[in-house]
């Protein structure tokens, strides 16, 4: 992984974002009766040619940010700006031909291809979308992108049942390369994978960013997956960001307690280092993002929560360099993780 790009200029910003969406009652005259708080004042940007990783539990609301910076989903506050434009209020028409520079790897590779389109037909339709002629024309520069993502050119009249798992997440991925987007979201691509196939996907990915120079948002659960492409990590919990930091940081120095519990359950391939390490179980379920506990939303599983955590909401707070954490008492005295956790690979 190279360094990480300069954050002069942001592809993406994302400022104080919610997405909310009503919970109605019952009957013939149904009511909003509360709110699910999915997104709850989210801040992030992503540099061109960087990769912010986005992880949590499932329900945290990842991948719902994923979608709503892309505006596939309408935000309920906040703003974003993608390439410097305010894309918040835009309408759908308007979006068109803004969604050259944004695009999106889906998660289940079955269900994000039309089974009654070719695969020419569905790598070639943003060109459709539009209107851009590329040069050669549509077929040519389709039977490029196959053969760059790992597919055979001469399967261009093919229908997507008749590829594998892996190779639909190809056809996927080269439909999102297709108008060269400065940035495209990754809503867990790899996730419904074989493990064999995920480091075949994820190397292609690395690829097509030295190549093309795009931005990656790449929202994932599995937090050995994140490492190896990630160049900055942000961590979710409940709707908001607890904890944002360069990759190497982070996986070293994990400051907020919901990290240091997400990193203690990544297994490691030494036997005598995991049966040795130390393993933090966290009490309670997730709470429900319809009635989110007041104060800091970790508080009612935390291990260090002081009565402070239940009334006063932490800010997100830079204690090391580019190291943020919204926490009233970050991990700064615990010792850092074991460098066998930091080898932990795919």
């Amino acid at each position: 992984m190279t360094d990480t790009p300069a954050m002069d200029e942001s592809v993406l910003r994302v400022t104080d974002l919610r997405t909310h969406f009503p919970v109605r009652s019952r009957g013939v005259f149904p009511k909003t009766i509360g709110q699910v708080k999915a997104v709850d004042g989210v801040s992030l940007s992503v540099a061109p040619g960087e990769t912010l990783g986005l992880v949590g539990e499932s329900g945290c609301g990842k991948s719902t940010t994923g979608r709503t910076v892309l505006r596939l989903i309408a935000p309920t506050s906040g703003t974003i700006e993608l390439d410097g434009t305010d894309i918040t209020n835009m309408s759908a028409k308007q979006l068109v031909p803004l969604r050259r520079k944004a695009q999106m790897i889906f998660q289940d590779p079955y269900n994000a291809l039309n089974p009654r389109h070719t695969v020419g037909t569905i790598i070639g339709a943003p060109y459709e979308v539009q209107s851009v002629s590329p040069p050669g024309g549509v077929r040519s520069a389709v039977q490029e992108l196959m053969e760059r993502v790992g597919l055979n050119p001469e399967h261009y009249n093919r229908y997507a049942s008749e590829f594998s798992g892996g190779q639909r997440q190809r056809i996927g991925i080269a439909r999102a390369v297709a108008l060269r987007p400065k940035i495209i979201v990754c809503d867990e691509p790899v996730s419904a994978l074989d493990v064999s196939i995920q480091a075949q996907i994820m190397n292609l990915l690395k690829d097509l960013q030295e190549d093309f120079g795009v931005a990656y948002l790449f929202v994932a659960h599995d937090l050995s997956v994140v490492r190896q492409i990630s160049h900055r990590v942000a961590v979710m919990y409940l709707g908001h960001i607890v904890e944002l930091a360069p990759r190497d940081s982070l996986y070293s120095k994990p400051l907020h307690p919901y990290t240091r519990a997400l990193l203690s359950a990544v297994p490691l391939p030494d036997p005598r280092a995991q049966a040795n390490r130390e393993q933090i179980r966290l009490s309670g379920d997730l709470p429900s993002p319809i009635n989110p506990p007041s104060g800091c939303v970790f508080h009612t599983r935390c291990f260090r929560a002081e009565d402070r955590c239940k009334q006063e909401v932490p800010e997100l707070r830079e204690l090391l360099p580019g190291h943020t954490v919204a926490c009233h008492f970050p991990m700064l005295d615990v010792q850092a993780v074991p460098s066998s956790l930091e080898s932990s690979k795919i």
